[in-house]
């Protein structure tokens, strides 16, 4: 295995994954609107930003954004008012449908995989905190014996692996809390929680310096 201590990268990538974030409100959010599919394609998109990460990192792209506040700040304003537009995309939808139709609101809404997927490749691959993470971190595995490029896309891979699993979990969770609850209700809040969490993200993200 080219990759140095892959027993250290697998158990800090894991933790990584597991840590809710970004990515864990968004299949949240989009499995509550669609379904178990519209959250697992969004999944999916998801974890394919990986590799554009994972790529960037290792042709130095990712170097520049470090070090230059200016294109670090404009790559970070517009994946930050991505976020903000899906989450008040959500709590519009949310408020919409309790006031057209609240007999409907547990019922599964429309499912498009090309937009789950977007969504999904758009807030992966807009995240420049994403990019400076990969940045500082596949660097320490990098055995410089072999292709960093390579192995960049190998430990992307893996990691795709371990993220596309974790999050296909939360769908099922999410879909079985669904038959178990009130239907109706449990959408309605789960879809305004999401989208609070997602705008206050983006808040966050405008805000840092």
């Amino acid at each position: 295995m080219p990759i140095l201590h892959i027993e250290a990268f697998l158990i800090a990538i894991t933790i990584l994954t597991l840590t809710p974030g970004l990515d864990t409100a968004l299949v949240i959010r989009n499995t509550t609107r669609g379904g178990e599919k519209d959250g697992f394609v969004t999944n999916v998109g998801i974890c394919f930003g990986l590799f554009f990460h994972a790529t960037l990192s290792a042709v130095g792209i990712s170097l520049l954004l470090s070090q230059s506040p200016q294109l670090f700040q404009a790559v970070k304003m517009i994946g930050a008012l991505y976020i903000l537009y899906l989450g008040i995309q959500g709590l519009r939808h949310s408020f919409f449908a309790s006031a057209k139709d609240p007999e409907k609101l547990g019922s599964q809404g429309s499912f498009k995989a090309s937009r789950s997927f977007r969504e999904g490749l758009l807030s992966n691959a807009l995240n420049p905190k994403t990019a400076i993470f990969y940045l500082a971190f596949l660097p320490q595995f990098i055995n410089p014996e072999y292709s960093a490029f390579m192995q960049s896309l190998l430990m992307a891979a893996i990691h795709f692996v371990i993220a596309l699993c974790w999050q296909a979990f939360i769908c099922r969770m999410i879909v079985a809390a669904k038959k178990r609850f009130d239907g109706g209700r449990t959408q309605l809040m789960m879809e305004r929680l999401t989208g609070v969490v997602l705008i206050g993200l983006a808040v966050k993200l405008l805000m840092e310096k």
